[in-house]
């Protein structure tokens, strides 16, 4: 497991992910710690604290020190290796504007990590590895022109939609706080049904600011949070320029993450294999036997989709419900898509699945494992323990 995690190719994928939550987590929920020593708003219903939430006034900028926790490899895995901020944590600061910049820097005593959005485009360091990780973000064709006079929705509204969402999860009532001297809510979220490896997630927020002030990601029946940012101290202000002038590390090995909508070209291919459902319709579809039995470690099979994997018709074969459910991908192997390639290229722990090499990446929220045998490739993913996902492929 060790010599896994201090490959290039395998920090490259949990670099990423890491990296991401913690563009969406720094973007959307600063944490920040407790003091006990600050104002408490005063106690309503949830619906009315999301309408205070939503009425304020927009922030010019925000800017924290800040601690980032990740949790999902066990930390067993790095005694006696260096620190590395991204896969295991670290203090550092951040910044964000109110026109779409945002800086957040992770220390090490082996260099800073940096995660650095301005407006749609990203880059990531890993400092670790020397390598910077290059993208662009998705348009957000939804979002409303800050200028918008479509107003903030109603109490009764909101608790109508609160309602509805109660009928899915679990929802705690907006529960008055003082976070880092601010009064702020906090709510807690849990799922209703199986939610797998998921416990919870909470999320708080500035009673006066609407700024969310909280994020973390509980695993089940553990406590400690899995993933969470939080901050140790806050202010808010309009951010200097300088604080977002900065490069990637010169000479670093740059590597850049496909993202954004397919080209207008393929589009409408594309649109006619999402639109391809029910095995028999897929098994037609794809170059390859199908094998999507009707139920998988007594999961029942709910759902058989074709897919576009690299421009190639694959299958994928949902089981079960909710986050207890499993996923199948099944797609035609190649010599780029060997069981030495593991997922995506990457050098992972080997798992034998009926005498066939496979690998597989454990994390305190899911698994992901993946084997070829003969000339197919199946890929089994869900928020279930290693051995669960071990069992249902071998059930394949």
């Amino acid at each position: 497991m060790l010599r896994f995690l201090r490959t290039a190719s395998t920090r490259r994928l949990l670099a990423t992910v890491a990296g991401v939550l913690a563009v969406i987590a720094g973007g959307t929920a600063i944490a920040v710690a407790a003091t006990g020593s600050g104002p408490v708003p005063k106690a309503q219903s949830l619906a009315g604290a999301v309408h205070q939430a939503l009425s304020a006034p927009k922030v010019t900028g925000i800017s924290a020190n800040i601690s980032f926790t990740n949790n999902l490899i066990d930390s067993s895995d790095f005694t006696g290796q260096s620190t590395d901020p991204i896969l295991q944590g670290a203090s550092g600061r951040l910044w964000l504007s109110n026109d779409g910049r945002l800086r957040i820097e992770l220390q090490s005593d082996n260099g800073d990590a940096q995660v650095v959005v301005d407006h749609r485009s990203f880059w990531i360091s890993d400092p670790t590895e020397n390598t910077v990780y290059e993208g662009t973000l998705a348009a957000d064709h939804g979002a409303k022109h800050p200028g918008s006079q479509s107003g903030v929705p109603s109490i009764a509204s909101i608790q109508s939609f609160l309602t509805r969402l109660m009928g899915r999860v679990n929802l705690s009532g907006a529960q008055p706080t003082d976070v880092a001297g601010q009064a702020a809510y906090r709510v807690t979220v849990s799922p209703k049904h199986d939610g797998g490896l998921l416990g919870s997630a909470e999320l708080a927020w500035d009673a006066t600011r609407g700024v969310p002030l909280q994020f973390a990601i509980y695993a089940r029946g553990n406590t400690t949070p899995v993933l969470e940012l939080k901050a140790t101290s806050i202010s808010y202000g309009a951010i200097s320029a300088s604080d977002f002038n900065i490069s990637p590390p010169a000479g670093a090995k740059v590597v850049r993450v496909a993202s954004g909508a397919p080209a207008s070209r393929t589009d409408a291919a594309h649109a006619h294999r999402r639109s391809v459902t029910g095995a028999q319709a897929v098994a037609a579809a794809v170059p390859f036997k199908l094998v999507a039995p009707k139920s998988l470690v007594g999961l029942p099979r709910q759902r058989v989709e074709l897919l576009s994997m690299g421009a190639k018709p694959a299958a994928l074969v949902g089981y079960g419900q909710n986050l207890g459910g499993m996923v199948v991908i099944e797609q035609r192997a190649g010599s780029h898509t060997s069981a030495a390639s593991g997922l995506g290229g990457l050098s992972l722990p080997s798992v034998s699945i009926n005498g066939a090499k496979g690998q597989e990446l454990s994390t305190a929220l899911g698994t992901v494992l993946t084997f070829t045998r003969g000339a197919v490739r199946y890929t089994v993913l869900g928020s279930v323990p290693a051995t669960a996902a071990e069992l249902a492929a071998r059930a394949l």
